[in-house]
């Protein structure tokens, strides 16, 4: 048996000690990477100054730079150990971590089948197809009453559109009736005509009574050319 299996076996056996959290795992990882950080920076700054010491002694003292070329490549040695070291536990705990959360993704998994399982013994199939006709029915029943409410009310609208254009027609021609009977009219000359003289008139006499006749049919068809406007204006 090798000296590391003696290590481990020397510990106890697994079964007299309970096993470590993964929380517990995770956080000694981090601490152990932590430390080997230190070792490895301490390392860098031991090569550094190695590699200094070679250059300072150089060929005037052989002695110090080959020691000095020695440490240095004991540092080196450590520090490429430590870089596996680093990468090993790195791994490690990312391989932990994943495990962790997959645990704990299969346990909520498995509280909510068991939460899921509990509240559908509840659950009636048949009840919930009748609860989802019924809620069907009430919802083409409130969309009836949309319509409903939606839709133009006459409320005693229902005439003949014919009839009721023929007696506006009526009510026009019976205004129109009224301003026909209101139009003024034109007035007959109250006086005579003058009397044909017996003789013959002089020229002068017969001129004057042409001159009035003419005058008088003028101022007739004057008032009647304005009651034919007052009229057509009236039409129109």
């Amino acid at each position: 048996m090798s000296k590391l299996g003696k290590f481990f076996k020397g510990g106890g056996s697994s079964k007299s000690r309970a096993a470590p959290s993964p929380q517990e795992a995770l956080a000694r990882l981090r601490e152990t990477e932590e430390m080997l950080s230190k070792k490895q920076e301490y390392l860098e700054n031991r090569i550094q100054r190695e590699l200094t010491l070679a250059k300072k002694h150089g060929t005037q003292n052989k002695r110090a730079a080959l020691q000095a070329l020695k440490r240095k490549k004991r540092f080196e040695k450590q520090l490429t150990q430590i870089d596996g070291t680093l990468s090993t536990i790195e791994f490690q705990r990312e391989a932990l971590e994943n495990s962790h959360t997959n645990t704990e993704v299969l346990r909520n998994m498995g509280f909510a089948s068991k939460v899921m399982k509990a509240v559908h013994e509840n659950m009636d199939l048949n009840k919930i197809d009748d609860l989802m006709q019924e809620i069907t029915e009430q919802q083409d029943i409130a969309q009836e009453i949309s319509e409903a409410f939606s839709q133009r009310v006459g409320f005693g609208d229902d005439f003949d559109e014919d009839e009721l254009m023929a007696e506006l027609e009526e009510l026009e021609q019976e205004e129109l009736n009224k301003k026909m009977t209101n139009i003024r009219l034109p007035n007959v000359p109250s006086s005579s005509l003058p009397a044909q003289p017996d003789r013959m008139p002089g020229r002068m006499s017969g001129a004057s009574s042409a001159a009035h006749r003419s005058r008088a049919a003028s101022s007739r068809r004057a008032e009647e050319d304005d009651d034919i406007k007052q009229l057509a204006a009236w039409a129109t």
